[in-house]
């Protein structure tokens, strides 16, 4: 057979759907026709292929010989077809997405709290955030743009855009700051940074030691227990931040630089243009309102 001699593929849906849900009806109902259009299209099939694909069983129908035949290989089409047109929808969705990578403690307790405002202001752009620390790897994991700690060496070829100075400091529930200032409380602290605690105590000898020390995998962490009332935790501001103006938090010590920034990165040209430049800004400006 030709390929201009195979049947209308409208047909083919007709006949496939009503295969496949065993009732004309039911079928009419799944592609949005009528009981007659759909009776039409495979009685027409049918006369094109020169074969019957039904037979009437009862007060049904049933596949004939041949029906079961030319069902079974339209299933198997109709299922590639589909997955090949959702494979290339999802790349190009991804082609046109762009994807920020944010280190997991500043995505949850900052960056994604004001990812709404974003896309109300920006909704032509589709956001897709990835959370990760350290090095980035732009090209393997398809990132176009990157907030880090800047606390490790960064190749050439990145280019950097500061966004916020890390600033450090003690932040607890209101209750547990009489116990903070006697010196009695538990200190917490992330395993990311173990020896921030004793660091931060050195260049502040006026403040009581902790009678412990726990550790956390994050910073989201210790900020999430300090919320419960599980102790003192020595947090970056930007983290605590919210919760310090909605008074659920508070930070009597205030916060000092450590010296260190927060910077969003990315690879290719010096100047950011479209969709990046966007978010770039945006970034920018929420920073100087939280972390300035």
């Amino acid at each position: 057979m030709k390929r201009s001699e195979i049947p209308s593929l409208d047909d083919l849906r007709a006949f496939e759907t009503t295969a496949r849900l065993g009732s004309v009806r039911l079928a009419a109902d799944s592609l949005a026709l009528t009981h007659g259009a759909v009776s039409r299209r495979i009685t027409k099939l049918s006369d094109d292929l020169g074969f019957k694909l039904f037979e009437k069983s009862g007060r049904g129908l049933r596949l004939t010989a041949a029906g079961e035949t030319l069902n079974l290989t339209l299933g198997r089409f109709f299922t590639e077809l589909t997955t090949t047109v959702d494979s290339l929808r999802s790349a190009h969705s991804q082609q046109n997405a762009l994807v920020l990578s944010c280190e997991p403690s500043v995505a949850m307790r900052w960056l994604i709290p004001r990812l709404a405002n974003f896309q109300s202001a920006h909704s032509h752009i589709a956001l897709h955030l990835s959370v990760g620390g350290g090095p980035v790897e732009f090209r393997r994991d398809r990132i176009d743009l990157a907030i880090r700690r800047l606390d490790f060496a960064l190749p050439d070829a990145w280019r950097v855009q500061r966004l916020f100075a890390e600033k450090m400091g003690p932040v607890m529930s209101p209750q547990l700051a009489p116990a903070f200032a006697a010196g009695e409380y538990i200190a917490l602290g992330s395993k990311t940074r173990p020896d921030a605690w004793s660091h931060w105590l050195s260049t502040h000898p006026a403040v009581r030691p902790p009678t412990e020390i726990r550790f956390y995998d994050h910073h989201f962490l210790i900020v999430e227990a300090a919320l419960a009332g599980l102790g003192v935790s020595l947090s970056p501001m930007v983290l605590a931040a919210d919760d310090i103006d909605r008074e659920r938090l508070v930070a009597p010590a205030g916060f000092d630089s450590d010296g260190s920034h927060y910077g969003l990165i990315w690879i290719g040209k010096t100047e950011l243009s479209g969709k990046a430049r966007d978010l770039a800004r945006w970034l920018e400006a929420q920073c100087r309102i939280s972390c300035g």
